[in-house]
């Protein structure tokens, strides 16, 4: 998987996002103001009774209609910075879980397959079972076994040596995925930050505090920060499985890489 095609297929679709929330946020805003513009022309009896039956027949929303609507209250400027981190980061991170899965195999099983290749058809029939194998064990085996014959100390420094590729291989993206964990609360933080200090303008403007104006602004920056910490957990969850996945990988290789040099050497 092309990590630069995955990475530019979900800023697009980030953008694209945006730009729909932008869309929902403009049309709930006409929707509004043509709200407003039809309750000053009625009567204010009729506006109550109107109220009333508004109040009745509201149905409740669902999880993804809360979620605009506080998107938009959290104002789309400061949220979508925040929204494009959550889906760049976890397109890395659903790249990296694929990856980690399709690398596991059963070590067991594989060990078996290359011991009796060995035993049968010699170290070029065990090859072409490490190469009709996925998986970094696998490539680990196929560099130590195309060294075999220069002698058990080389096979030891090619499986060293090509471990520690694979392994860059298989932490390959995390240092992406840590900076949008911490870069999520940090932009959220902002937004709140930036918030508070247009709800003190707004008060120093208006010469008085008024508690709707301080509650509104308040909770309006709030929410950038609880978004930001949202994304911030759902990636730090992704990051931890990724990093045991490959903390096993790890360990399979390194006991792969012993089984394979005891095998070389009752193969001899």
């Amino acid at each position: 998987m092309n990590m630069k095609k995955v990475i530019s297929t979900f800023v697009v679709v980030a953008l694209m996002t945006f730009g729909i929330f932008q869309g929902s946020f403009a049309q709930d805003s006409t929707n509004t103001a043509n709200t407003e513009a039809v309750s000053e022309a009625a009567t204010e009896g009729e506006s109550d009774n109107v109220s009333n039956d508004t109040k009745e027949a509201e149905p409740e929303l669902s999880f993804v209609q809360v979620l605009k609507q506080k998107y938009i209250e959290g104002d789309p400027f400061w949220m979508a910075p925040v929204l494009i981190c959550l889906i760049i980061g976890l397109a890395l991170a659903i790249e990296r879980v694929v990856y980690l899965n399709l690398a596991t195999i059963n070590t067991q099983k594989f060990l078996d397959q290359v011991e009796a290749a060995l035993k049968s058809g010699g170290v070029e029939e065990a090859k072409e079972i490490c190469r009709n194998t996925r998986g970094p064990i696998a490539s680990i085996f196929y560099q130590g076994l195309d060294r075999s014959n220069e002698g058990l100390e080389m096979v030891e420094k090619s499986v060293v040596a090509y471990g520690g590729v694979q392994m860059g291989q298989l932490e390959k993206g995390l240092s992406w995925i840590s900076l949008f964990i911490a870069l999520a609360p940090m932009l959220g933080f902002l937004g709140t930050v930036i918030g508070m200090i247009f709800a003190f303008d707004q008060i120093v403007k208006d010469g008085q505090v008024s508690p709707t104006t301080v509650a509104d602004g308040i909770k309006v920056a709030l929410l950038t920060t609880v978004f930001g910490l949202i994304v911030a957990i759902i990636l730090q969850i992704f990051y931890n499985y990724i990093v045991s996945k490959i903390d096993g990988l790890v360990n399979e290789m390194e006991d792969a890489s012993i089984s394979l040099i005891d095998m070389l050497l009752k193969n001899k």
